[in-house]
């Protein structure tokens, strides 16, 4: 597969190394500028979530693509924690790896701190953990997916349609406002207790974080 993927990418444009394993993986993404780099999950030495891990713990910020034949949300949620940008499920299509990949090259490389964080609210993903200034805040899992969704995208306006495919999946057919009872769940704990507005409501469009940092 990596010989195809490859010998697929060359024909594009691209130049393109590949690694047999973990370890050497690890060591080509730290010591080489790449534009984005696909990852399989199943390596040799180590697994693709430990090579994404060690690459960002080692300030590397290049896109990763992870391919994996885990299907369970649980695995898909452990590569994202570990710093992968976007996953895509075996079997594949050459044609939606390359779009993939546009996209995330797209995107650039800018520095993503482990804790994502808007003026004084804080979030760890790793750790479960989130905080308005110095208090830790209470929230189930669905709030803090929520918040961690709208703490990944500040200032940007965030339909339901986006937040039921990313906080809930393409499936759900449960009732028609989860997302607007979990925004004013949300607000409860974020917002109100502290006199604040910054979770806002963009009428006939959706819901917005107010980009706190960014003006």
């Amino acid at each position: 597969m990596a010989a195809l993927l490859k010998r697929g990418l060359e024909e594009e444009g691209h130049a393109v190394d590949v690694a047999g394993d973990g370890p050497d993986g690890l060591w080509m993404g730290t010591e080489n500028p790449y534009a984005a780099i696909v990852l399989d999950v199943m390596l040799p030495g180590f697994d693709g979530f430990e090579v994404s891990r060690r690459l960002r713990a080692a300030g590397r910020w290049v896109p990763i693509l992870l391919l994996t034949a885990r299907t369970e949300i649980k695995d898909r949620v452990e590569g994202l924690d570990a710093g992968a940008d976007d996953y895509l499920a075996k079997p594949f299509s050459f044609a939606e790896l390359s779009a993939r990949l546009r996209a995330l090259t797209r995107r650039g490389q800018p520095e993503r701190p482990t804790v994502l964080s808007v003026g004084d609210l804080r979030l760890d993903p790793a750790s479960r953990r989130a905080w308005r200034g110095k208090d830790e805040l209470d929230l189930s899992a669905k709030e803090f997916a929520l918040l961690e969704l709208f703490l990944r995208h500040p200032g940007e306006v965030l339909t339901r349609t986006n937040i039921l495919d990313r906080v809930w999946d393409y499936a759900y057919d449960g009732v028609s406002n989860v997302v607007d009872q979990y925004v004013a769940y949300l607000r409860r704990k974020i917002d109100r207790p502290y006199g604040r507005n910054d979770l806002e409501t963009v009428r006939g469009s959706g819901y917005r974080l107010r980009d706190l940092d960014g003006g």
